[in-house]
């Protein structure tokens, strides 16, 4: 039984390694990207990087504001802060005229105002089409927070207006009101997107059955169709013959093969969706979006132009953040892990309790800054693994004592 037991410890162990390993990649692929140690001004509008916002110095009434990852270390330490995750085309704000009498420590000469951020209820700590804060005290539903790539504000997965499909992580989100300020994705997301499924009324769900019906409808008359007009001399858009596009008007970096305009080219097949609640997309859908410099116009016009750029997502930021990680790693398995296979069953157990004792102290000592709204520092976590050295000195100490 004892033996069992072990099992159980060990496998039980390696479980929560690997999960804290999984935290820890996702924290740093978020960080890695960003710099630590310089303020992110001199690099104007970053692309996207980690960003927070400081109640102490911006507090709701005021100016919204942000900062970079090194300012909420070097500027802000021991403020109140909301972490924003990531933004893209982002220029930090720490010391400008927003911050009245206060300089930033990494880079002073600021311009007293960025004109081309933007800035939402996050900066204020505030999410959602309910405008609560994260984690909110009142809310005793569990349920998760999902980033629309669109307007970057984090959304309740139950106010979405739509079930929220099986993983979810390897997907993007764009919700229902950016969908309707850029009103051609809902062209798209009959063709590219995750198949919905709503959590309306009756009244909506019917509407989604006679859409479905209605496709079929026109696939039947597409098909009759085909006997008649040849699609690649003329195309059907909106009850009207459109003739073909001149290849001059399209960009040389449309999509190889490409003569007409994609968006018309699907508009034109007549599929639709039901044109409510969030989308999903799947991973490299914005490959797929047309190129031509009618569309190009129409993304800046909808102030939605970096969509065709795969550079621009998340997903791009954070494996850059863990290209710069493991640059500066050892690479490979934890030595932890690999150290485990290599030890008896009785070194295991001792590591275990070790292990145990050591993560219920982090926790204890994190909890304080979580509950203090403080930004944990890498000098903070040298702090507690130097009392962690000391007191198991004490101990190895104490233990000589008494065995002599």
């Amino acid at each position: 039984m004892a033996a069992n037991e072990g099992d159980d410890a060990t496998v039980s162990l390696v479980d929560v390694l690997e999960e804290d390993e999984e935290l820890e990649n996702e924290a740093s692929a978020v960080l890695g990207g960003s710099d630590s140690e310089k303020c992110s001004y001199p690099e104007g509008y970053v692309k996207r990087q980690a960003l927070y916002a400081c109640n102490s110095c911006t507090p709701k009434g005021g100016e919204p504001a942000g900062i970079c990852l090194a300012c909420s270390y070097k500027c802000h330490e021991g403020h109140e802060l909301f972490e924003l995750y990531t933004k893209r085309n982002f220029r930090c704000d720490c010391g400008n005229s927003k911050f009245g009498d206060m300089e930033c420590k990494l880079f002073a000469e600021k311009d007293k105002l960025n004109t081309e951020n933007k800035y939402s209820h996050n900066f204020f700590g505030l999410y959602c089409t309910c405008d609560r804060p994260y984690p909110d005290p009142e809310d005793q539903i569990p349920d998760e927070m999902i980033q629309c790539i669109i307007c970057e504000d984090w959304l309740h997965g139950r106010h979405l207006g739509c079930a929220v499909p099986e993983s979810v992580e390897l997907q993007e989100m764009v919700c229902e009101s950016c969908m309707n300020k850029a009103p051609f994705l809902w062209i798209y997301a009959a063709h590219l997107a995750v198949p919905p499924t709503t959590k309306e009324s009756p009244c909506k769900a019917e509407d989604g059955v006679k859409i479905e019906e209605e496709n079929k409808e026109d696939e039947k008359d597409r098909g009759e169709e085909a006997s008649t007009s040849p699609v690649d001399e003329k195309v059907k858009v909106n009850g009207t013959i459109g003739c073909k596009r001149r290849h001059q008007e399209m960009e040389e970096g449309s999509p190889a093969g490409s003569v007409e305009c994609r968006l018309r080219e699907l508009k034109a097949l007549g599929k639709r969706r039901a044109e409510v609640g969030a989308v999903f997309w799947p991973s490299a859908w914005r490959a797929k979006l047309c190129l031509c410099n009618g569309c190009k116009k129409l993304y800046a016009e909808a102030g939605v132009a970096f969509l065709p750029d795969e550079a621009d997502t998340v997903l791009a930021y954070e494996n850059k953040g863990k290209i710069t990680e493991q640059a500066g790693g050892t690479g490979g398995r934890d030595p932890l892990m690999s150290a485990l296979d290599n030890l008896n069953r009785v070194q295991q157990l001792e590591i275990i309790h070790e292990y145990n004792d050591m993560k219920t102290e982090l926790k204890d000592y994190l909890q304080r800054f979580a509950e203090e709204g403080k930004v944990v520092t890498p000098e903070d976590i040298r702090h507690f693994f130097e009392q962690q050295q000391t007191r198991k000195r004490r101990r190895a100490n104490a233990g000589q004592y008494y065995c002599s």
